[in-house]
């Protein structure tokens, strides 16, 4: 059932000619969160797993090839393995990822944001994430 639905007969996600465009925008996202997960070695207030782990996830989707290359290459790789094989996620990178997570949205619904339904569901996925996060076996380094 890869990227199809079999009531409905479609083709698989990377033969139906309709959605290209989905594929296009994956690959995007995917390039975007590569970039941003490069910058997060540099930076220390920003994440890097999550953004390569939702690069993989991307790349998954739109580019067998960059997908492999991802999880293969050198560096970007070796936080990326012991997700995919079930180890869990490093401490720190829960800590940035749940961290980053209040800031932002935090920031978002005391300054930004304004109708009341967009506040709670923006704390709502807040939340989700975090439990996500949480409910993740930990790898200690």
């Amino acid at each position: 059932m890869k990227g199809y639905s079999e009531k409905k007969g479609n083709a698989p996600l990377n033969q139906n000619p309709h959605h290209r465009w989905v594929r296009g925008a994956l690959f995007i996202a995917g390039t975007i969160c590569v970039g941003l997960g490069i910058l997060g070695i540099f930076l220390p207030v920003l994440p890097t797993t999550p953004f390569l782990l939702l690069a993989a996830a991307c790349y998954a989707r739109s580019s067998e090839r960059f997908y492999h290359k991802l999880l293969n290459h050198r560096w970007l790789g070796s936080s990326l393995r012991p997700y995919r094989d079930g180890r869990g996620v490093p401490l720190k990178a829960k800590i940035l990822s749940i961290s980053f997570i209040w800031l932002t949205i935090g920031f978002s619904v005391f300054f930004i944001i304004h109708p009341l339904a967009v506040k709670i569901t923006l704390i709502l996925i807040a939340l989700g994430v975090t439990v996500y996060l949480l409910s993740l076996p930990t790898i200690k380094r």
